[in-house]
């Protein structure tokens, strides 16, 4: 059996850094973790390709080599998740399709030969048992949860590692909080469900046997759902691990903000290697959070928790969300007063938006206010429900948000702001590898040179040097995001482009 896997391209969005990318020549951010996990699932005598749209053209002679053509994706990833589709039908290959997007908007994919729902670990081996049979249907879903302790070590080897900017490792899935918006707890349940400590290292062990030295993404939607395993097997173990290894790794992951109310798991998450968690803050108005069901947010002070994450050692990254029912005119300041005042750097603000499935979902249908189905992408001044507030004001003040956080001189002063806050303890990880190298030259080439940025970069360094000079690496790091915020969102002035 021949079997092509195609990952489909992302639009650029908030999340994709194509901007950045350029600077370290890396082609994408993230390696198609769901398809590389599904192709270990394969029968090792069958024959596997994989081709990511993102970077690589899908030819014609690829998709007519297979029998079957694999896509996952993710909602954001529809449109070209059709394209690949409709190519198939043309040159007469059966399509295999799974992955969130498939699960969440089943019904808009008729034309998908097969459709494998739900967790991969549980559906999949009934599709190959019926693959091999010849007696294949056209759905298959299941409605328990799955045991992600048998779930295998990613397929590597099917890409060319160097190709990204960061790998992936997933610990756990599910989280135990319901905010009405997210479709997590739809997907993957309340009850965090985790691997084994073992399997997680051996994970990493492949990661290090193919090369990878850099960062490694936790791509748990809360790393922090079960705080005692994670705090007595877990981190121990990559502890042990990444000392035994000589710190090869850097780590990131997702996490709600109570994080901050535990100082034994900070200390040893950063033990461990972590410098960045991204955090979920929404609103720093407490009625909507209560409405959106995210009360653990109004338990403390929003602000202080963000800067003592800082201080511990974690760079925070953040959502935040416009266009709840109890927002009032005056949200647009306050989020932008909180993400200046608390140095979030790569702060994701968007339009609230209804995912299919989810309790916000339901009762905006039950009230007639749903217009289209989410596009997967709330960074694209449009939304999918009549809010509450004019809709043109909403857009607007959105609109005043993106140009107060992300004009250069309010984002440069806020990279001071956090280098001020952060506390830096050993570095772990002294790895520099080309990309690194060839980030710093074309920073200061683009940023120092070229670019309408340049009197506020050459003011950053400078005041890095002097002020915080153990932190030059971060310093960097953030005024390259902010070409690709700035690109993004088309805050840079128009006449001086690079």
């Amino acid at each position: 059996m021949r079997i092509l896997m195609v990952y489909p391209q992302y639009p650029d969005t908030f999340w994709s850094f194509a901007h950045a990318l350029r600077f370290i020549g890396k082609k994408a951010s993230l390696p198609p973790m769901g398809l590389l996990t599904v192709a270990a699932m394969i029968p090792g005598e069958w024959e596997v390709k994989l081709v990511d749209t993102n970077f690589t053209a899908l030819g014609d002679e690829e998709i007519s080599w297979a029998d079957y053509v694999f896509i996952s994706a993710m909602t954001i990833q529809k449109d070209s998740a059709k394209k690949i589709i409709a190519r198939c039908q043309e040159l007469g290959r059966k399509v295999v399709a799974g992955g969130p997007l498939f699960t969440a908007l089943t019904q808009e994919f008729p034309e998908v030969d097969h459709l494998v729902l739900n967790e991969a670990e549980n559906t999949f081996p009934e599709l190959l048992r019926d693959l091999r049979q010849g007696t294949l249907k056209r759905v298959y879903r299941s409605d328990r949860w799955a045991d992600i302790a048998v779930s295998p070590v990613p397929r590597w080897d099917l890409i060319n590692i160097k190709h990204y900017a960061t790998m992936c490792v997933q610990y756990s899935r599910g989280c135990p909080f319901d905010c009405d918006f997210c479709d997590i707890t739809v997907l993957y349940g309340r009850a965090p469900r985790a691997k084994p400590s073992a399997n997680v290292i051996t994970e990493l062990e492949a990661l290090y046997a193919r090369g990878w030295r850099g960062t490694v993404f936790f791509v748990d939607d809360n790393f922090i759902g079960n705080k005692k395993l994670i705090k007595n097997e877990l981190l121990p173990a990559v502890i042990g691990w990444m000392k035994k290894r000589k710190y090869p790794f850097t780590f990131l992951t997702q996490a709600s903000i109570n994080l901050a109310e535990d100082e034994e798991l900070m200390r040893l998450m950063v033990k461990a290697g972590f410098d960045t968690v991204f955090v979920g803050i929404e609103t720093p108005d407490e009625t909507s959070l209560v409405e959106c069901g995210k009360l653990h947010n109004t338990r403390s002070d929003l602000l202080a928790n963000v800067k003592k994450l800082q201080a511990f050692g974690l760079q925070v990254q953040a959502g935040f969300i416009v266009g709840f029912d109890s927002d009032k005119h005056d949200i647009f300041n306050r989020i932008s007063r909180f993400i200046n005042e608390s140095g979030i750097v790569a702060s994701m603000v968007g339009l609230l938006n209804a995912p299919p499935g989810t309790k916000l979902y339901k009762r905006l249908i039950s009230e007639n206010r749903i217009l289209k189905g989410s596009s997967g992408d709330n960074t694209d001044f449009s939304l999918n429900f009549l809010p509450k507030m004019d809709s043109a004001v909403l857009i607007e003040g959105y609109k005043k948000i993106i140009r107060d956080i992300y004009r250069p001189e309010a984002y440069y002063r806020r990279i001071r702001t956090f280098l001020r806050n952060y506390h830096l303890g050993r570095r772990l990880h002294v790895y520099l590898s080309k990309s690194h190298l060839q980030g710093v030259f074309m920073s200061f080439y683009k940023l120092g040179v070229r670019r309408g940025v340049r009197r506020h970069f050459w003011k950053l360094m400078i005041w890095t040097i002097f002020r915080k000079p153990r932190l030059m690496p971060e310093a960097l790091t953030m005024a390259i995001y902010g070409a690709h915020f700035m690109r993004h969102f088309d805050t840079l002035p128009n006449e001086r482009r690079g």
